[in-house]
């Protein structure tokens, strides 16, 4: 039998954070993956990004790890909303914020391979990877996991069990918790393009009738694509051949880039809505995705995630300090108590835009287009906005606030 602290199931960024941020704790913790990291993942032009807040940034810059990743984080400094077909739009900058940038664009690899490379320096953190989960039993002393490793039938013991396994859980599925599930019926369509004239630090959001068009710079001109269509479209755009897409996509985004082109291979995600009731069970927390699935539009669901983990690893290191038991219910408590108007309000907030941009009702559209005119407009509602998509509204975790974990928060 091997004891630990906590065991974090799912070693993806949201888990591989979790354990990057507890790696300097005085716990004793276990991360369980079942896909072995590609250390060896090189650059692509297509590669997968994410949309880093400033307050993401701020995590990963006192855990130690932004160092690696700045290089190849290209950041947004200004953001342009719009309304495809209307007259409109909202920008928000760096400048009235006074802040270096907004957030960042960075490669999912290069954040994987960062947080990994820290890692494999924490002496108090032991990664099983591959290895599977086959079954956990709790208790009122704490969780027994039954593990398969490449080599061997391994039973774990923890104070906690961390769920931070992805949108399709293995371990939520196994709770009976409910759920707010509803799917958008649009699916996110994920490519890159070089435009001829590229504008460096701009973000552009497009909403329109099928729903929001992102464009995030990425680097050497680059811009990642993420274009919301309606279930029966999906085929046919992924059909396209290249010139026939690039067509497409110039019309439903104009010229502010110039004339775009590469275009690389499409993939596409179903879109949906995930908000678990009650991501905190006994002896067990759901964070990251395996606790709320977003839509993708202003580039939510990881940096909710992330954020989880900066109030999680503060409570349990609090915990720690004093000499608790990380897994006991009034720990947990504090966890939910901080986390969940964060966790409601962000998912409400995401849902409320992808279903009113979509909304084909005069009255509804001459609506959100004197809203986002009425936000260009006025500086104190801009900025409220700026705060909340940067990640530093409400109350902050110190990793947020780009502090060590050490002390009290407040």
């Amino acid at each position: 039998m091997y004891d630990y602290d906590l065991v974090i199931v799912g070693g993806g960024l949201v888990g591989g954070s979790l354990a990057c941020a507890l790696s300097r704790a005085p716990l004793k913790v276990a991360l369980i993956e079942a896909v072995p990291p590609r250390s060896d993942q090189q650059p692509s032009y297509d590669e997968r990004v994410i949309a880093l807040s400033l307050g993401s940034r701020r995590i990963f810059d006192a855990m130690g790890v932004w160092p690696e990743i700045e290089p190849e984080a290209e950041p947004i400094c200004d953001i342009h909303v719009s309304d495809r077909g209307h007259c409109g739009f909202s920008r928000l900058s760096h400048r009235e914020e006074g802040v270096d940038a907004l957030g960042y664009v960075a490669p999912a690899r290069a954040m994987g391979q960062a947080i990994y490379s820290a890692l494999r320096y924490a002496p108090n953190v032991e990664v099983f990877c591959p290895a599977q989960l086959h079954g956990y039993q709790v208790s009122a002393a704490g969780v027994d996991l039954d593990l398969e490793t490449e080599d061997a039938r391994l039973s774990l013991h923890a104070k906690l069990l961390v769920a931070a396994d992805g949108g399709d859980s293995a371990v939520r599925r196994g709770l009976s918790l409910k759920s707010e599930e509803r799917a958008y019926g649009h699916d996110a369509v994920i490519t890159t393009v070089t435009p001829d004239r590229p504008r460096r630090g701009w973000a552009f959001e497009r909403f329109s009738d099928s729903g929001p068009l992102a464009m995030l710079p990425m680097t050497r001109g680059r811009y990642s694509v993420v274009w919301t269509c309606r279930e029966s479209e999906t085929a046919e755009i992924l059909g396209l051949s290249d010139a026939a897409f690039l067509q497409r996509l110039q019309a439903r985004f104009g010229y502010r880039l110039g004339r775009l082109g590469e275009v690389a291979p499409r993939r596409a995600y179903p879109l949906k809505l995930l908000l678990t009731r009650d991501a905190v069970q006994e002896r067990l927390v759901l964070i990251g995705n395996a606790a709320h699935t977003l839509h993708p539009v202003a580039g939510q669901g990881f940096n909710l995630g992330l954020r989880d983990v900066a109030a999680l690893a503060e409570v349990l290191v609090e915990s720690a300090a004093r000499g608790g038991d990380v897994g006991a219910a009034s720990v947990l408590a504090d966890y939910q108590k901080w986390r969940r108007r964060d966790q409601v309000g962000t998912a409400r907030l995401t849902d409320t835009l992808a279903r009113l941009f979509v909304l084909p009702w005069w009255p509804v559209r001459v609506g959100r287009n004197l809203g986002m005119l009425g936000l260009d407009l006025i500086p104190a509602v801009r900025h409220g906005v700026a705060e909340r998509f940067m990640g530093l509204s409400g109350p902050l975790p110190r990793l947020a606030r780009g502090l060590s974990l050490e002390g009290r928060h407040v």
